[in-house]
């Protein structure tokens, strides 16, 4: 194989948290008896898409982030809410998700025996190993690194830091990151000296600053990327 590490990103990669998020909001407004109109769901994936982002470079927290994001939301509609005992729902809800991207189960098991598997996400650690176990994945990586458990979040320098003192007898040349996000997983690769893979399966747009090695569609293009046959 081309690459002996390879560090796989966990939401809209292994996952689809699309699906994951969408079910969980629906569970969670009906639980509270409010209307999840187009209009709530657009702007909780914008905000929570902004804030996620400032997380990333360092301006807050995850507490902040999860903690806040609901009280935020319903003060753009004139609204006061409870907004940790509604992430607290949330969070309950979103643990149950554990949709497999196409293909991601079977790609696991072609590779798995081809090379060392590691998660690396930016999630919160009780949710990513329920839905991981869950998805009947977990069993595949050889360490879970979660950057609540780290103190650092991909892009940082510290994160990966400390994934690559993790690793036994790590080759940077020989290893790869493979995530949706450009500006956690492309970005923080890039920075660390690895060679990135982009799943962009969602058509998102590119940011020129941020230039992957390799840019992927689906996940069955790893196969021909990574020098590996299917089972």
């Amino acid at each position: 194989m081309k690459y002996h590490t390879l560090l796989f990103d966990v939401d809209d990669t292994l996952l689809d948290f699309q699906q994951t998020e969408a079910e969980a909001l629906h569970q969670l407004f009906a639980e509270q008896g409010i209307e999840l109109t187009p209009e709530i769901r657009t702007s909780y994936k914008a905000l929570n898409h902004h804030l996620w982002r400032e997380f990333e470079k360092g301006q807050m927290t995850r507490d902040e982030v999860t903690g806040n994001r609901f009280g935020l939301l319903f003060q753009q509609f004139g609204k006061t809410v409870d907004s940790q005992a509604m992430d607290q729902r949330y969070r309950h809800y979103l643990n149950q998700g554990h949709h497999w991207i196409p293909g991601s189960h079977e790609l696991l098991e072609a590779v798995s025996s081809e090379a060392e598997l590691y998660i690396v996400t930016n999630g919160v650690s009780q949710t990513q190993h329920r839905r991981l176990t869950d998805a009947r994945m977990i069993h595949y990586f050889r360490e879970i690194f979660v950057s609540e458990a780290i103190g650092a979040q991909k892009p940082m320098k510290a994160f990966f830091d400390h994934v690559f003192a993790n690793i036994p007898e790590l080759d940077k040349e020989r290893t790869v990151i493979i995530g949706d996000s450009l500006t956690s997983d492309i970005k923080g690769g890039n920075e660390a000296g690895i060679d990135t893979i982009w799943f962009n399966k969602n058509k998102l747009p590119e940011i020129p600053e941020i230039q992957p090695t390799y840019r992927i569609d689906s996940l069955e293009e790893l196969y021909l990327l990574l020098e590996i046959s299917p089972h």
